[in-house]
């Protein structure tokens, strides 16, 4: 039995309305001068729009635990690749 899920249009509205919040956060922020604290910040900011999309527009938010376990290992080994190649390139090239 295939269960469904329904998503009414305003919950669509609001997250596109904090989607566009989010952007123009993101814009303001980058005008800023937050030192170490400007890529921390986008970072999270990035993180949190793409959950927003990936829950809602993408529909995760109702797949079944097998689906969300599969996207989890999938980030983690993408992160695992990009963490071990900043590795890289930061003992390639040390600092002067």
């Amino acid at each position: 039995m295939e269960k469904t899920h329904s998503i009414n249009y305003g919950t669509y509205v609001l997250v596109w309305l904090g989607l566009v919040a989010l952007t123009t956060l993101t814009v303001a922020i980058a005008g800023l001068n937050l030192y170490s604290l400007t890529i921390i910040v986008a970072m999270a900011i990035a993180t949190t729009k793409s959950l927003l999309v990936a829950n809602y527009f993408m529909h995760v938010k109702s797949d079944s635990r097998v689906f969300k376990v599969f996207i989890v290992v999938c980030i983690v080994i993408f992160l695992t690749m990009i963490i071990l190649t900043f590795f890289d390139l930061i003992f390639r090239y040390p600092a002067k």
